[in-house]
């Protein structure tokens, strides 16, 4: 299981689709682009982050692929957590599957042995500010973007 979360959180994947769905289901379109933007700007983010940190991954225990990139901080926790502060501040009443969705992930990368926790919490604060900014700059009608509804 952990190592599927792991799959669907790769560049936000699964929030990218959560996205779709939801602007096709509830025909809400505007969800997406934010959506897109903050889960690839959180990855992106976090691969920057790992230039300037070379912290070595914890390879003893690693369960799945091999990973040979650096560790600090968790991309995939950035992504998730990003992806879930977006689509909660859209989607409220499903708050908490989004958040649990992305704690799941985060925690599949310290289960599958690719992460320290430090990573992962690193990632999940980065994920969640680079989402916060978004939104505000959103809010500020800095970036177009159709408020709650």
């Amino acid at each position: 299981m952990f190592l599927w979360l792991s799959r669907i959180g790769t560049l936000g994947a699964v929030w990218i689709a959560i996205s779709i769905v939801l602007a096709i289901v509830w025909r809400r379109p505007w969800i997406v682009v934010p959506a897109i933007v903050g889960v690839l700007g959180a990855d992106v983010a976090a691969n920057i982050g790992k230039l300037f940190i070379h912290r070595h991954r914890p390879f003893e225990h690693q369960i799945g692929p091999s990973v040979r990139t650096h560790s600090f901080p968790s991309g995939h926790s950035a992504s998730a957590f990003a992806g879930a502060v977006i689509l909660a501040h859209y989607v409220p009443r499903l708050r908490g599957a989004f958040y649990a969705l992305a704690f799941l992930i985060a925690f599949s990368r310290l289960y599958n042995g690719v992460h320290y926790p430090t990573d992962v919490l690193a990632g999940a604060l980065l994920g969640t500010a680079i989402a916060l900014l978004l939104l505000a700059a959103i809010r500020r009608g800095s970036l177009r973007g159709r408020p709650r509804g």
